[in-house]
């Protein structure tokens, strides 16, 4: 092959595709992210040891003594129960629960180290624990927000468009509640909420632990969108939630009931400190994953208490606080080391581990992308297993911006080509493409080259990576201002899955049944 003669400004058209070649390769792209089947998330590399495992043991130990001389208030009068019965050291004044470490080890030693979370679609039902990853959408905020009508409270109409973009994408792989429905009944809401997250995806479904009625009115519901009896739904567990110990050192009782109920009917919890270093823990890193790992493992041991065996995920959320306004500071360098460390020891235990997608930024800008960035290579590289809040997250969790959804999608496709193992091989080493050009020539006509050209590298939905000129002849839109058209054309474009008519209609049917009835009793 000769060596290039064309001009510069000839290569450049060519090497920028121009904006027609431009248009159609972010085209396609978007298609191939919404293909509607759950494709495995793996760790290939070794994950990241932040610290030496002698500082592991001794977190472990501090957290023992925590555990076995200070307690763990427990509000819930049955979870007190329960640990007595189990053999701990119950003080019914104080409400105080301690354990003997051995006692406490052996309880976690009954969580599986993996499970599976299955879908109405089995095309969507995944793995999470021992290497496997699945990504959850942002969870829980009480305010949507994007750049047309900017912040506001949420409500339903924005909770079914976060579902629509969370079926539309493949990277999310399970729901987590992106807004809450403010404009619905607080008595009929965990029906409304999961009645859409079940119609409009074939998504495993985040449920909240809100009295025993609410949990069991949703998993009737997720019983009747898959087709499947309480036994089977018991044996494969089919939603999930999260208990949030009410750091520090405390578990107050409608989180011990949302443990105990979903423990007993098989679904997943995962026990999610809030150890905030500074407000809800101590102010030293190390201080804040002592009171965390003593926490997760007390709320995990309750639920071997309630069902041996029991699914369970020990939730990191250690982060450190703004020292001079007490607001939650998130994708920090002290959030980074938290969660290398917490992936440590979540591997000494053999549980999988829970980490999340997080920024404090408060406008789907620079920040929340170096922030999300800086959460998602220490969460990705320390071994994590189950990542909420992986699209959507602003505002340090108090809002869900759509925009920051396409750019958490950008950056999740990103992170799954990078979890895809290099392949080195004697096809891939290109010894026969280098032969073919001469020194000073270029690859872009070998039939290496172009047997591979449309398929080689990753193709981004949201980057722009034209040429200056051709950017701004485009209208200038920076990152943000094209998430806001890409959001918007997938929902034009969403078409929900199908379900079948009779499950619809028994849907439907209980959910005019417990409405009619009240709903469940609001305290």
């Amino acid at each position: 092959m000769s060596a290039d003669t064309s001009s510069p400004q000839e290569t450049q058209g060519r090497r920028s595709g121009g904006r027609s070649g431009r248009r159609k390769s972010m085209e396609t792209a978007a298609a191939d992210a919404k293909v509607t089947v759950l494709r495995q998330w793996t760790l290939p590399y070794e994950p990241i040891k932040a610290v030496p495992e002698e500082a592991i043991d001794a977190i472990h130990d501090a957290s023992m003594r925590v555990i076995e001389e200070m307690g763990i208030k427990v509000l819930h009068d049955e979870a007190r129960d329960l640990f007595r019965q189990a053999g701990a050291e119950v003080d019914e004044t104080s409400q105080m629960v301690r354990m003997d470490r051995a006692l406490l080890m052996e309880l976690v030693s009954k969580a599986p180290s993996s499970f599976k979370l299955h879908s109405r679609n089995p095309n969507w039902t995944g793995m999470t624990g021992d290497g496997n990853i699945l990504v959850a959408t942002v969870g829980g905020p009480p305010n949507a927000t994007d750049l047309d009508r900017g912040r506001r409270s949420g409500n339903m109409e924005d909770y079914e468009n976060f579902c629509r973009l969370a079926q539309a994408y493949d990277v999310i792989h399970i729901f987590g509640q992106p807004v809450e429905p403010l404009d619905v009944p607080l008595n009929i809401r965990h029906l409304r909420m999961t009645n859409s997250v079940m119609s409009l995806t074939e998504k495993a479904p985040f449920i909240y632990s809100r009295g025993q009625a609410a949990v069991m009115d949703a998993l009737e519901l997720v019983r009747i969108a898959r087709g499947v009896s309480w036994e089977q739904l018991r044996r494969e567990p089919s939603a999930y939630t999260v208990i949030n110990m009410n750091s520090p050192r405390q578990l107050d009782i409608p989180m011990a009931q949302g443990a105990i109920d979903m423990a007993r009917n098989g679904q997943p919890v995962i026990v999610t400190p809030f150890t905030l270093s500074g407000a809800m823990a101590p102010v030293t890193v190390a201080g804040g994953i002592v009171q965390q790992n003593a926490e997760a493992l007390f709320g995990i041991a309750l639920l071997q208490i309630v069902a041996p065996g029991a699914p369970a995920v020990y939730g990191g959320f250690t982060s450190n606080v703004d020292m001079k306004t007490g607001a939650p500071a998130f994708g920090t360098p002290e959030y980074a080391q938290a969660q290398l460390v917490s992936g440590q020891l979540t591997r000494r235990y053999g549980l999988p581990f829970r980490t999340s997608n997080v920024n404090a930024s408060n406008h789907p800008d620079t920040q929340s992308v170096y922030e999300s960035q800086m959460s998602l290579w220490s969460t990705i590289m320390g071994g994590c297993n189950l990542l909420l809040h992986g699209a959507g997250w602003l505002e340090g969790g108090l809002s869900a911006s759509f925009e920051k959804f396409i750019i958490d999608v950008e950056m999740l496709r990103a992170f799954e080509a990078f979890l895809n193992p290099l392949e080195v091989n004697t096809d891939t080493l290109g010894l026969e493409a280098i032969a073919d050009v001469e020194p000073g020539g270029h690859y872009f006509g070998t039939a290496h080259t172009l047997a591979r050209y449309d398929s080689a590298f990753y193709q981004p939905i949201l980057s722009d990576w034209r040429n200056y000129e051709t950017w701004r002849d485009d209208g200038s839109l920076d990152a943000t201002q094209r998430a806001n058209r890409i959001y918007k054309e997938t929902l034009r474009e969403f078409v929900p899955p199908p379900m079948d008519p009779g499950i619809r209609e028994e849907m439907d049917a209980f959910i005019a049944r417990r409405t009619e009835e009240g709903g469940v009793t609001v305290d």
